[in-house]
Parts: C-alpha cells; sequence; structure tokens
C-alpha cells in the first residue's frame, strides 16, 4: 500500500511492532500501511460514518488481509476500543479541539495508551496544550508537504512533563529543536495569521484596549525574531 507523504509521516512515528488504532480511518490507507510496513502486527481501524467503514474494509479485502490482524469498526472515536486492546493510537485529518474532545471522552482507553501520533488540520496549539495538560509529553514532530499544504505531525508519550512556552506549543516544541526544512515556511504561515489577527484588532479602540492584543502583538514579535535562526 503506497500512502501518501502526509500519512507516511503518520506511519513513520509508529513504533515497530504496535498494536495501532487508526481512528478517523476513512479508507484504511493507514492502517494496511501499518501492517504491510511491520509498523504494526494488529490494526483496528475505526470510522464514525458508514461510508468510510465500507471503504476501509474494501481496502482490507483488496490487500487480503485477514482478521486476525486488522479489526474494521464502525464506532465513535475511542470508543470502537477496549481498554488494553492497542497500545497506539493514531488520528489524522481532523481540528486539533476536536482531537481533544476524542480523547478526552474515553479516559479508560487513554489510560492504557503508550503513544499517540496525531496531524491536526488546525488548532495544533491547543492540542499540544491539551497534551501535557492531560499526563502526556512530545517526544517528536515533523513537518511535510503535500499537494502544496504543510502538515505537522505530533508524536506524544504517556508521563508528565514541564508544559513547553506558549510561543513553543505554537511552532511546536520539538520541531523547533530540530529546525526541519519546512520550519521557516511553517514560522512564515504562522506569522502571517498572526498578523491578521492583529490587524482585526486594530480596526477597533476596544480590541485594542483588550489584554489579548498585547498578547497577539508579542507572539508577532516572537515569530519574527524565530525567523531569524
Amino acid at each position: 500500500m503506497h500512502l501518501d507523504d502526509r500519512l507516511q509521516a503518520l506511519a513513520d512515528f509508529v513504533q515497530e511492532g504496535s498494536r495501532a488504532a487508526d481512528i478517523g480511518t476513512d479508507h484504511g490507507y493507514l492502517a494496511v500501511a501499518l501492517l504491510q510496513q511491520g509498523k504494526a502486527d494488529f490494526v483496528v481501524a475505526g470510522d464514525l460514518n458508514r461510508g468510510p467503514y465500507e471503504a476501509a474494509k474494501r481496502t482490507v479485502h483488496e490487500n487480503a488481509i485477514g482478521e486476525e490482524q486488522i479489526s474494521v469498526r464502525i464506532g465513535d472515536g475511542l470508543k470502537v476500543l477496549q481498554p488494553g486492546e492497542v497500545d497506539t493510537v493514531c488520528i489524522a485529518g481532523m481540528g486539533g479541539i476536536l482531537m481533544n474532545n476524542i480523547l478526552e471522552a474515553s479516559p479508560e482507553i487513554t489510560a492504557e495508551l503508550k503513544t499517540l501520533v496525531l496531524q491536526p488540520m488546525n488548532g495544533a496549539p491547543e492540542l499540544r496544550e491539551w497534551l501535557y495538560e492531560h499526563d502526556w509529553h512530545i517526544v517528536d514532530e515533523n513537518l511535510v508537504i503535500d499537494d502544496g499544504r504543510i502538515y505537522e505531525i505530533i508524536k506524544a508519550e504517556k508521563g508528565s512533563r514541564k508544559k513547553p512556552s506558549a510561543l513553543d506549543l505554537l511552532v511546536g516544541p520539538k520541531l523547533w529543536q530540530k529546525k526541519p526544512p519546512l520550519l521557516k515556511h511553517h514560522i512564515e504561515a504562522l506569522l502571517f495569521q498572526q498578523r491578521r489577527i492583529l490587524s482585526g484588532m486594530e480596526k477597533s479602540e476596544r480590541a485594542k484596549g483588550d489584554k489579548r492584543f498585547a498578547q497577539v502583538k508579542r507572539r508577532v514579535r516572537a515569530l519574527e525574531e524565530r525567523l531569524k535562526w
């Protein structure tokens, strides 16, 4: 199973021999590839909707993978899982805040997990903050460009650590540490977003008097400084 660059980046973060779940599996491509690449010995592919569920079942059938290796399930988030059934959960292609909600809705499942591999479409800072506030810490991150868009990939493991600064939660603590090739493009995109917020606030005297206005100004200056490394 050939994966696009975005999904392959998720697969790269899964430790060999894992028991994994792909939540929001869509066509089941990642789930099947994890088995074919030796990343997982067993995979649960879950989706909330009937269409993706049926598509994933077809992908499994077309790749001749048996039920002892993969289980395709329909259901809401982590509710398709039993406690201790998997040690790694992958979630991709949805917003970071929705990911927070999915993880928070099933504490009996997350309590037994070792690793999360996440690819938020937006809300990455909120996702990172949630992880540190719920006994997780980020161990690796990557940036990948696929079809002209930059995606953030986050790998987290169980265990509390000191929460990074607000700026690091925005940029990505491990991204700043590693400085991958796409980091400047990533920071430029964040800077554009923050400047646009600042510009909108500058049109309102009330907004300019709000403490958030000063926070955004500081964030813009800090991002500008980070571009100078």
